[in-house]
């Protein structure tokens, strides 16, 4: 893992030829293929919002299709995002990447100032622009994965130098962790040192370096975990959320009983019964639930499908692009997508303790959808140009 992804060697012409043949998928562009996968996911998301909201839009809105309306318009600017990301050259954007992690910085600064910053349920995480509220700490995720990628990759003549493929990455994690936790939000800057981690990592730093942080994640868990009662009231909840089945462990145990009681094929679209009024969340971090609960094992199945077509699909353009840059650019935002997918399955089912990370395209928000629709436009832009240095080197 401490040499860079660059260096793997290609696969043997016989294995590319016989994996062609194997499958049709691989006829469609890589950016066709992306194209594919985040319309369906997309598609998937706008139909349970409506099964999961409606009824809550009535209750708080007097309109069944309030939060579907508004999914709507979220949808119409990501694509717009998405498609903008995909066709400006990631080369310009990598040139301004710095001043991108700058005003990131600058933002997480002041969405914590009041008057300033939104307050909600004791969290300030939002700036409010009229109807819509914009979330800084998601698209702190994309530009530090886009920073970090450039920066290790300009730095490959000295990557092992502690003072130089550590350290510094270090120091700015640590900024974007501090000011994401005084939000607070846990999930985020959880999200943020993995994906430091796993760059890092690949990007060819000692691995002896990154066990230095042991100790760092032992006293950050206890200081921002153990030492703060709701949250460890999370783990708690996670381990036998049976204890407090009326308050820590109540929205655990409801996400259990809509999965379980959709069985292998569901209740039927609409027909679930969690969402009303049982299960918090139903429509946002925890709408895994009622996919399960409507259409069953199945309905997650494929929607798992898609997410590991996803991530398949952005592992081979981490392959394809044309620098070491860009091939960590591209894996840092497949794990992005794809890390966040599986936390929060895993949070819903009760695998691990809950943290406030969305289902990618799926559940209901602004801030994160745009966020993820940005990631995937610059996946399109790294693959389109990937394969058409590929198809000129043959």
């Amino acid at each position: 893992m401490s040499r860079a992804i660059a260096d793997t060697p290609p696969l043997p012409a016989d294995v590319e030829a016989r994996e062609k043949q194997v499958s049709p998928w691989n006829v469609l562009s890589l950016e066709s293929q992306l194209w594919i996968e985040v319309i369906l996911l997309m598609a998937l998301g706008i139909v349970m919002i409506y099964s999961a909201s409606s009824i809550m839009a009535i209750r708080r809105f007097g309109d069944a299709s309030h939060y579907l309306k508004r999914q709507f318009a979220f949808a119409g600017f990501g694509l717009g995002i998405l498609f903008l990301f995909s066709r400006v050259s990631y080369r310009r954007l990598t040139e301004q990447v710095r001043w991108m992690l700058v005003l990131v910085v600058i933002a997480l600064g002041l969405v914590l100032i009041p008057g300033i910053g939104t307050e909600v349920n004791n969290a300030r995480r939002w700036f409010q622009l009229k109807s819509f509220s914009l979330q800084p700490a998601e698209y702190a995720k994309v530009i530090w994965i886009m920073y970090l990628s450039v920066s290790l990759s300009r730095k490959q003549d000295n990557i092992r130098r502690f003072g130089v493929g550590f350290f510094p990455h270090m120091i700015l994690c640590g900024i974007l962790s501090f000011l994401i936790l005084k939000e607070p939000d846990f999930g985020t800057t959880f999200m943020v040192g993995c994906l430091a981690m796993i760059l890092m990592a690949v990007g060819g730093v000692p691995l002896r370096h990154l066990f230095l942080l042991a100790p760092v994640a032992f006293a950050f868990f206890y200081r921002f975990v153990y030492l703060v009662p709701y949250r460890w009231e999370r783990v708690t909840a996670f381990l036998n959320p049976w204890t407090d089945p009326l308050d820590s462990g109540y929205q655990l145990i409801q996400a259990w009983i809509a999965v379980g009681s959709g069985g292998l094929w569901g209740k039927g679209l609409g027909a679930g019964q969690q969402k009303l009024f049982y299960l918090p969340e139903s429509y946002t971090d925890f709408i895994l639930a009622v996919i399960g609960e409507e259409l069953g094992f199945a309905g997650i199945a494929v929607m798992c499908l898609l997410f590991y077509c996803l991530f398949t699909t952005g592992m081979r353009i981490s392959r394809v692009a044309p620098d070491l840059g860009t091939s960590l650019m591209a894996l840092g935002l497949t794990m992005l997508l794809s890390l966040q997918a599986l936390f929060n399955m895993c949070v819903v089912l009760g695998l691990v303790p809950t943290k406030g990370l969305p289902l990618p395209f799926i559940s209901y928000g602004g801030s994160a959808f745009t966020a993820n629709c940005m990631a995937v436009g610059i996946l399109m832009n790294i693959a389109r140009t990937g394969e058409r240095q590929m198809a000129q080197d043959v």
